[in-house]
């Protein structure tokens, strides 16, 4: 049974969602993605919404740009935590769908990442489920580990390359 509801207003959402998805399978969460347009088909979005809690799921991750209300409605039918995700659009850099997430009125809250913050969305849901899973937060310890080696490695290779050489590795890549 899938534990984090992943849902998105457009398949353009996809490789921000995805960034959410690659760190959930990571860690062994489990996960059904979706996507449902609030806007577009209202009466599939509240089924979805209505029957999250009884497919097991304990945390939605919902992902929408411009007026971004799907992280809100969510929220407002959904009676366990949703982290919205603010889409980066072309009119406003994403400003637009962050404030429409992060602006909900008393009583429906929604955590909010940053624009585009598919992976943060992620592991925020992952430390929520860890409240009350033992082996999970054993993982999540291990997942910040690892960030920490990645930080020192690359402080290693500039001090052994000097920053010239680093910079014109990193332009090299891409």
């Amino acid at each position: 049974m899938a534990k984090v509801g992943i849902v998105m207003g457009s398949d353009s959402d996809m490789p921000v969602m995805a960034k959410a998805a690659d760190v959930l399978e990571e860690l062994g969460i489990s996960y059904e993605m979706t996507i449902i347009s609030a806007h577009r088909e209202p009466d599939v979005f509240f089924e979805y919404a209505k029957g999250a809690e009884e497919k097991g799921f304990k945390v939605i991750i919902a992902g929408a740009g411009m007026a971004a209300h799907l992280p809100g409605m969510c929220a407002a039918i959904f009676p366990m935590p949703v982290i919205g995700i603010p889409m980066h659009t072309t009119s406003l850099g994403g400003r637009d769908s962050l404030y429409s997430i992060v602006q909900m009125p008393s009583g429906i809250p929604v955590a909010t990442v940053a624009i585009n913050g598919g992976a943060n969305a992620a592991l925020l849901a992952a430390k929520i489920l860890a409240t009350s899973d033992e082996a999970l937060l054993g993982k999540l310890k291990k997942y910040g580990e690892n960030l920490k080696k990645q930080v020192q490695a690359k402080d290693m290779k500039l001090q052994e390359q000097g920053y010239r050489a680093y910079l014109e590795g990193m332009k090299k890549q891409g």
